[in-house]
């Protein structure tokens, strides 16, 4: 790149669109674009969308996850990649690879340290967010799996706005009430925006005791499926409390677990399975 992240050239119109369809050529080499979503913080969406990226590449999907969370990019150390820089191609980034399936691209990997902090108003967010869209060389994707940070603001806006066509979002919930309202706007937000929804993920949905073995809704449950009916969208799945995600997520840990072995692999293996369904494709 020719400059920062974020940074704002001067540009003229042609220019301008130049940066257009090289922008549009990329993301039409890419299928799917999954926009992992919640109107709340707290419910486990970067989670969510690491492994929702993993079980995708484990179905046999050429996948990149790219996160947008400029304030907050929590993508690196969820997938131990902390401390790895993006290689240069001339003007284009080339992703951290994580396997032959799966490639990762995230502002984590340009900050100097873990306590950086960036302080950018919208246009510089919306202007790093083009340029990681337009300049990651991720080659042919079937899916791009895209981290944004909660809410209804700048990211997740100026991404629905550039990523073009074939993309939908994936709105994550847990099953509190406090939750599910916030997550009624961001449903809402998708409908403003045009962007479809592919479907609702309920998060930290019940514990098994290690113990006794018995259920505990811990935050109810129930609540993302109740809200997917009301909005008329379909519900994805219910991703259960498992200690072995803490585990893995604060290790960096979740590309350890190829054949999906734990109560949440399989669980985001069905998720994905309802995914693929909805895009008439199987696992290869």
């Amino acid at each position: 790149m020719s400059q920062a992240p974020g940074e704002l050239p001067v540009v003229n119109e042609s220019q301008k669109r130049r940066e257009e369809e090289a922008l549009e050529r990329r993301m039409a080499e890419i299928r799917h674009k999954l926009l992992v979503l919640s109107g709340k913080g707290g419910v486990g969406k970067s989670t969510v969308a690491a492994n929702l990226a993993v079980s995708l590449s484990r179905a046999g999907k050429h996948v990149g996850l790219l996160d947008v969370d400029v304030h907050g990019p929590s993508i690196p150390g969820i997938m131990g990649l902390e401390g790895q820089s993006p290689a240069l191609l001339g003007e284009e980034i080339l992703p951290v690879g994580v396997n032959e399936r799966l490639a990762v691209m995230s502002m984590g990997f340009l900050l100097a340290s873990g306590r950086d902090a960036v302080i950018w108003r919208g246009p510089r967010k919306y202007g790093a967010i083009q340029q990681f869209l337009k300049d990651v060389f991720w080659g042919p994707l079937d899916y791009l799996v895209v981290d944004s940070p909660p809410g209804t603001g700048d990211e997740p806006l100026s991404v629905a706005q550039l990523v073009g066509g074939g993309a939908e979002a994936v709105v994550v919930t847990t099953p509190q009430r406090v939750a599910i309202a916030d997550v009624r706007r961001c449903v809402a937000f998708c409908e403003a925006v045009s962007l479809p929804v592919r479907g609702i993920v309920e998060n930290m949905s019940g514990l098994d005791c290690p113990h006794c073995g018995k259920r505990v809704d811990l935050f109810g449950s129930g609540g993302g499926r109740a809200l997917a009916e009301e909005m008329g969208v379909p519900f994805l799945g219910a991703i259960p409390i498992d200690p072995a995600v803490v585990v893995s997520g604060d290790a960096g840990a979740i590309p350890s677990d190829p054949a999906g072995q734990t109560p949440a692999a399989r669980a985001f293996d069905a998720v994905v399975g309802a995914i693929l369904e909805g895009h008439g494709g199987q696992k290869e």
